[in-house]
């Protein structure tokens, strides 16, 4: 287990290498430029090169990329242009917003979805299993940003049950996590139906029933146990990308986290501020495929005896 890990982490690595080496390009062939952007237009020329000379950005490209990366590895993402105030700190400070969301939005979808996908499974082809089917298609093709102004219209502005917005305690974070729950939950239900599925027609399960155990019994002491195995690993992967990918729904309901801040450095032009915040939703996402790797070798005999015949 532990070489396994070793490698996952060895091999995730590059890849975040790679991925500050397209967002640091991307970032520096965006037309138009931060310095001018944040003095105005009534900065004369040599303060705006004195401004560039001071925050090193008249050096080389590949000399600003290995100082980008070298105070990345300690932490340090810069300082925001337009609020003058450490990149690492206003993330670190929207991150638990952030992550409020994202746990509860989580729990919205596995306590829809994974129950949705088990009746669907156990009545396939019924009524029962088109009405969650269609909703959890519905969940997962409607844009969050559409599904969350309908949301606000029906339970906040008619029925006035919810706050439309804002982040004042824990009525204000129902909504979102609804609206961004909502679309994992989709997902979550169709890959537990789906897996059930396949694992109800294996040969230990009529062997099961053949013991003459109860459908009850047959499924959840045997059929669920294997079944909910890929569906944990996406649960991790929907964490994480719950985690960085609620920029909208963050927007949309004045929720100060990690999202919102990038939609206001994307606005202001922030470099330093939007680098660093892309490059935290990337590691946390990188994150949750290792978590998720992880989990499913603990929880697949299959890969843990892979792994020993390896080593």
């Amino acid at each position: 287990m532990l070489m396994f890990t070793l490698r996952r982490i060895l091999v995730s690595i590059p890849v975040l290498i790679g991925i500050t080496i397209i967002l640091f390009l991307m970032m520096n062939v965006v037309p138009g430029d931060p310095i001018e952007l944040m003095m105005r237009e009534h900065a004369s020329p040599d303060v705006i090169a004195r401004v560039r000379a001071q925050m090193h950005l008249d050096d080389p490209m590949v000399v600003r990329y290995f100082r980008f990366l070298w105070n990345a590895l300690q932490g340090d993402l810069g300082v925001s242009i337009k609020l003058n105030r450490p990149v690492t700190d206003l993330i670190l400070k929207a991150f638990p917003n952030t992550l409020s969301l994202a746990v509860c939005a989580a729990l919205v979808s596995w306590i829809i979805g994974i129950p949705a996908g088990i009746l669907s499974a156990v009545r396939r082809d019924s009524l029962l299993d088109r009405f969650f089917m269609g909703f959890s298609l519905l969940g997962v093709s409607m844009p969050i940003f559409w599904s969350a102004l309908l949301f606000q219209y029906i339970f906040a502005m008619k029925l006035k049950l919810l706050p439309v917005s804002g982040f004042y305690g824990w009525k204000y974070m129902i909504l979102p996590a609804i609206v961004l729950g909502w679309s994992s939950a989709g997902v979550i239900a169709r890959l537990t139906r789906s897996s059930l599925l396949e694992v109800m027609r294996l040969d230990f399960i009529r062997t099961a029933r053949a013991k003459g155990l109860r459908e009850t019994g047959v499924i959840t002491r045997h059929a669920l146990k294997n079944a909910l195995i890929p569906v944990v690993t996406i649960m991790a992967i929907q964490v994480a990308s719950l985690l960085s990918g609620a920029v909208i729904t963050e927007a949309i309901f004045s929720i100060p986290g990690v999202g919102r801040i990038t939609v206001s450095a994307i606005s202001s032009r922030d470099m330093p501020l939007l680098q660093g915040a892309v490059l935290f939703a990337t590691a946390l996402v990188i994150l949750g495929n290792l978590v998720a790797d992880i989990l499913y070798s603990i929880l697949d005999p299959r890969i843990r005896a892979q792994m020993r015949k390896e080593a």
